[in-house]
């Protein structure tokens, strides 16, 4: 079976920037399970694991438009320091979080002074060139359930469908 969309697809990945630092990995654990075609990858690593057959390894070199975009000066901004929650600590790249007109917002603290903190709303990868170490695992045809949600449901989710015609008589063991 090769990947194509409406898939659930289990990948191990290793995750380098451009110097070949490597920032996340799941190699040696579990493999990660995403629903294919629907968004749940940056766009480039989708694009390059389309078509693909279970166990085979490929890198990819992925630049920013196809990753987490380029890095954008509006998304930084300054705030007065005493518009933080005091149990903020106030220190350069600790996450502050807030609600915005379209949901939870997530900034990276870029820097301080006594008065002022300076608020990046830039996903930390924006702007970096990913490169990516992969090995496909496992694919399978995603449930409906799945490809109405968008996403992969925990192993054993839809083994058992109750309504209302449903005896629970029937699990009790007999004598």
């Amino acid at each position: 079976m090769n990947i194509s969309k409406d898939k659930v697809v289990y990948i191990h990945f290793t995750l380098r920037d451009e110097a070949g630092e490597v920032l996340d990995s799941n190699v040696g654990d579990d493999p990660l399970p995403y629903l294919h075609g629907h968004g749940n990858l940056i766009p480039g690593l989708e694009r390059a694991l389309e078509g693909r057959a279970s166990g085979e390894r490929f890198e990819v070199t992925i630049p920013p438009a196809e990753a987490y975009g380029e890095r954008d000066p509006a998304g930084m901004i300054e705030v007065p320091r005493s518009t933080l929650s005091p149990e903020v600590a106030v220190e350069i790249g600790n996450h502050v979080q807030t609600m915005g007109p379209e949901g939870r917002m997530e900034f990276t603290i870029a820097g301080f002074d006594d008065e002022m903190v300076i608020l990046d709303g830039n996903h930390p990868l924006a702007g970096r060139t990913l490169h990516f170490e992969v090995e496909v695992g496992a694919i399978r045809d995603a449930h409906p359930d799945e490809v109405k949600h968008h996403r992969v449901h925990p192993a054993g989710h839809h083994l058992m469908v109750m309504d209302s015609s449903f005896d629970e008589s029937l699990l009790k063991q007999a004598d």
